[in-house]
């Protein structure tokens, strides 16, 4: 399709007016209505030999992957998944074959089911899954509003990380942060854009 040949960096909308995102655990894909969010943007790559599918890669450097596990166990719906793959483009079950549908677009998966973007109450509530319509009413749950990410926005998104991980330059790596009892506990910058949580306590590094 034209639109995802001619730009590198799009952005999904779907039918609820929400953003199809790739989450920090590398692995879930769901809706979400901040579209500023670098989790929102998709980097499109061609296949060689193949003109009408294309892999779509996260900012996480994962793909977006139509598995052949259920979403629900007898539900209709499959699992799609974000994965990191070693040989992306020899991998079938990355390839979606965009499909121009008025000013939309369909994106059908290598089992000929389509993404679709689910609505309701959880667990489907925001929920991504590859599926074909049964009915008229979810035939709009597979249209997608593809927008095109500009070089100027994702310029400054670059320039903004950098500047958010610079303010930190000046922190001594060796200083320390007291917590509740007393808990000393080590910090630096880098640690600090990747916190991990373990029960009901953030931590770091102790000493």
């Amino acid at each position: 399709m034209e639109l995802f040949q001619k730009t590198k960096v799009v952005k999904l909308r779907s039918h609820l007016d929400k953003y199809l995102v790739a989450d920090d655990d590398r692995e879930t894909v769901r809706q979400s209505r901040n579209a500023s969010s670098s989790k929102a943007r998709w980097f499109v790559e061609t296949i060689e030999g193949k003109n009408g599918s294309i892999l779509l890669r996260s900012c996480h450097g994962g793909y977006l992957t139509a598995s052949d596990a259920p979403f629900l166990l007898g539900m209709t719906g499959k699992k799609v998944m974000h994965t990191m793959p070693e040989k992306p483009s020899g991998d079938w079950n990355l390839q979606w074959e965009p499909i121009r549908d008025g000013f939309q677009v369909k994106l059908r998966s290598w089992c000929g089911k389509y993404l679709r973007a689910n609505g309701g109450t959880p667990p489907w509530r925001n929920s991504v899954t590859h599926d074909e319509p049964h009915s008229g009413v979810t035939h709009n749950w597979i249209l997608w509003d593809v927008e095109a990410v500009s070089d100027s926005e994702f310029d400054q998104s670059s320039e903004d990380s950098l500047s958010y991980m610079s303010s930190f330059s000046s922190v001594n790596p060796d200083d320390v942060l007291v917590g509740a009892g007393d808990e000393v506990i080590t910090w630096s910058p880098m640690a600090a854009l990747t916190p991990r949580k373990s029960s009901s306590k953030w931590y770091l590094r102790k000493d």
